[in-house]
């Protein structure tokens, strides 16, 4: 393989671009490995790790753009020559002979606004975690919300945006924020939801996807998702942006109840939530994931997304709630007695974070203790839940979202010492085009591998009919491969859960 590296000076290009490039080389034939991100210290450190010589890219700055791929000699020279055209034709003149302007600041980009008699009220961030608060806090003191997709913010630079979003009144959204419906402009990883009634606010992605995704499916729409980022329960964050979304909710005209999606907040946050939900005038469900259900004057709590979703639409449809563990018992059932165990542990193998931890809870309720996030767990003979969207795993690579191929190596690598595994499947605006696709190349796979001892596969799919990858073409491609798919996230893990207690052992 060689090693080929192009470094495009003075030139800015979001994360979310720079990673789908990537994916896309990487797709190619004689690829074997392709990065593309800013010449940060900490990116060219990962490149340095990953083999590349430190030589081809030591001029590189932080306002400069690496390409890193490891290829064939065959084609290298044309990969890295179609990845620096699809980046620069992508920053330069559009169909019709408009121009995407470019601009080097904040302040020169809301100037260009300005002469165009408009004006902006949202500013979207993606930079090193480092260069955050700068930008952040420039644009809050310019009066815009801000959306920041960054991760690996420090937390005091969180605390302190966060008090000055407050002070003025604006959203900070994030850090780690992969989500959000504002007015019904779709932020990051959304999915094809209608506008409707119903307010979300969620610590990052995957958990307001689900949410927003269930509601729709069920008939509801949303009028706002609000991403606070994973840390704003937290005692030292205080729920800042929590409890601002939620006075900004119930002043909503157009928000007629609320869905609150989070871990367990930290005690004393828990205090200061439970006391201003008693100041919300609208109906508010509390997605509290591992948390005990209780019903109090002022908020419905619940411990799983699903029956998040299915009290809204029971609230709102003037129904009674189901508590059915599953939608179909009798096609459960069937599957159960079907379905044939290996003899492993369960791995499980996620590319949405609250998805992941709500199936590890769980999980560990019915199985006993899970790892999560350890590698080396299932050689133990341990039940294992990987979050593969975790810092640990995108440094310099795409989110799996973007390049699944990642997991569908793990699933062959990996699924060989499984009895089960588990997995979720996250369609949407800026995710995947088929991501059911390298799952089931995969399954194949590993079934010419291992034959009848091949592990069963119990999968969801957050999603709805009217996304790109279309949620009913991604589940029956599942299916086709043999994979048992549930409805929901928290359905697939107590089905994979009762394959290991009651299913049929080799």
């Amino acid at each position: 393989m060689d090693q080929l590296v192009r470094v495009i000076p003075d030139t800015y290009f979001d994360s979310v671009v720079l990673m789908g490039a990537a994916a896309k080389a990487k797709a190619r034939d004689g690829v074997s490995e392709a990065a593309a991100f800013m010449g940060t210290t900490a990116n060219k450190a990962l490149l340095v790790t990953a083999g590349f010589p430190e030589d081809s890219f030591t001029t590189a700055g932080a306002g400069d753009v690496i390409l890193a791929l490891m290829v064939t000699p065959e084609v290298g020279e044309a990969v890295m020559a179609d990845v620096v055209d699809g980046l620069l034709g992508a920053s330069r003149a559009s169909d019709e002979g408009e121009r995407t302007i470019e601009h080097r600041s904040l302040t020169g980009a809301l100037r260009t606004i300005a002469r165009h008699g408009e004006t902006a009220d949202l500013a979207v961030i993606s930079l090193p975690g480092q260069y955050v608060e700068t930008q952040a806090m420039l644009a809050l003191k310019r009066g815009l919300n801000t959306f920041i997709f960054s991760d690996n913010v420090p937390l005091d630079s969180e605390v302190r945006l966060k008090e000055e979003a407050v002070r003025r009144g604006l959203l900070c959204m994030g850090p780690d924020c992969g989500t959000a419906w504002i007015g019904g402009l779709g932020i990051g990883f959304t999915n094809e939801v209608p506008r409707g009634s119903i307010g979300i606010i969620s610590a990052a992605g995957t958990g307001l996807q689900a949410v927003a995704c269930g509601l729709a499916n069920g008939g509801e729409g949303i009028s706002h998702g609000i991403g606070v980022g994973g840390r704003d329960l937290s005692r030292e964050v205080g729920a800042r942006m929590t409890l601002l979304a939620l006075t900004m909710l119930d002043a909503d005209p157009l928000t007629e109840a609320i869905v609150i999606v989070s871990k367990p907040p930290a005690p004393e946050t828990l205090v200061v939530l439970e006391e201003a939900l008693t100041r919300i005038r609208k109906p508010v469900v509390v997605a509290c994931l591992g948390a005990a259900e209780r019903v109090t004057d002022h908020a419905t709590w619940v411990s799983t997304l699903s029956d998040a979703v299915e009290v809204t639409l029971a609230m709102r449809q003037g129904r009674e709630r189901s508590t059915a563990t599953f939608g179909n018992p009798a096609a459960v059932d069937a599957a159960l007695a079907s379905t044939v165990v290996g003899k492993g542990p369960l791995l499980g193998l996620f590319t949405g974070g609250t998805l992941a931890h709500e199936a590890e809870l769980i999980l560990a309720d019915a199985l006993g203790p899970v790892s999560y996030g350890d590698e080396d767990a299932l050689a133990r003979g341990e039940h294992a839940i990987l979050d593969l969207g975790d810092d640990q795993y995108t440094q310099g690579r795409p989110h799996p979202m973007i390049d699944p191929q990642p997991r569908a190596d793990r699933i062959v690598e990996m699924g060989t010492s499984a009895g089960v595994i588990l997995l979720d499947l996250v369609l949407g605006r800026n995710s995947h085009p088929d991501p059911s696709a390298p799952v089931v190349e995969a399954i194949a796979t590993l079934r010419a591998r291992l034959g009848e001892a091949t592990p069963p596969i119990v999968a969801s799919v957050t999603g709805t009919p009217q996304d790109a990858q279309s949620r009913p073409r991604q589940e029956a491609a599942l299916v086709d491969a043999g994979c048992v798919v549930l409805p929901d996230n928290a359905q697939a893990a107590r089905f994979a859960a009762r394959l290991l207690t009651e299913g049929n052992a080799r």
